[in-house]
Order: C-alpha cells, then sequence, then structure tokens
C-alpha cells in the first residue's frame, strides 16, 4: 500500500550527512541524490528527506506526504478525481514525473484534514 515516504527539511547536507549514517546502520543507503532531494533505501527507494515544494519552511505536515502505490494509470487517475469529489484540493494534477529511480505517474492532492496524499504507478503506458 505505501511506496514511499517523505520528510521536509532546510538543508539537504545537514541531512545527508544525518540520515546516511544513521539509514546506513539499518542496511539502508543513499540511493540517489537529485536537486532538493535525498533518497534511501534497500532494493528500492523508501525514504526522501527534501526541500519542501513550496519553498517554505520544513515543518510538521510540511515536506511530508504519504505516497499509494496504484496499479495503473486509471487508478492513479480515480484517486484523484475521487479525492477532488471528496473535498481534496488538488497539489498536483496526474501526470509524469521524473523520480529519483525512474519515471511514475503520479497525482497529488491535499486532503481535508491538510494532509498531502499521493497516488502513484512505475508501471505505465504514458498517455496521449
Amino acid at each position: 500500500m505505501i511506496d514511499h515516504m517523505s520528510v521536509g527539511v532546510d538543508d539537504l547536507e545537514k541531512a545527508k550527512q544525518f540520515y546516511t549514517p544513521v539509514f546506513a546502520r539499518l542496511g539502508f543507503g543513499l540511493m540517489a541524490e537529485m536537486a532538493g532531494l535525498l533518497a534511501y533505501g534497500e532494493n528500492a527507494i523508501q525514504f526522501l528527506a527534501m526541500l519542501p515544494f513550496d519553498g517554505k519552511r520544513p515543518g510538521v505536515g510540511n515536506g511530508m506526504h504519504v505516497a499509494f502505490r496504484a496499479n495503473s494509470v486509471e487508478q492513479v487517475d480515480a484517486f484523484h478525481a475521487a479525492a477532488l469529489a471528496a473535498g481534496a484540493v488538488c497539489e498536483g494534477m496526474p501526470g509524469v514525473r521524473a523520480y529519483p529511480h525512474e519515471e511514475v505517474y503520479a497525482a497529488y492532492i491535499r486532503d481535508p484534514f491538510g494532509h498531502k496524499l499521493e497516488a502513484l504507478t512505475n508501471g505505465f503506458t504514458q498517455k496521449t
């Protein structure tokens, strides 16, 4: 169900100095580093430390989101549409995104309680 999680940080170098040795103790390593984020995991990326997308200071909830694995592009689209219909706010329309490990098809919403949620699929056929 959960694909990965992310936490907001305000200093990527400081985050790298902290998370790299700490996660090494659990058998997790730095798998990718991109502008604005560090990606850690064991066999797949499971944890991201990243600068908040909105450019604001990270805090509880800012920069944090939960990603749910979908089986298809259609499921991602359906998740997004159902969430909006139920009162969510769009935080990112369904579409292709470059992730540290590969391209994915994803959509983001902010639920009525302020939590950022994502649905994504790695095995997608790009829409035309």
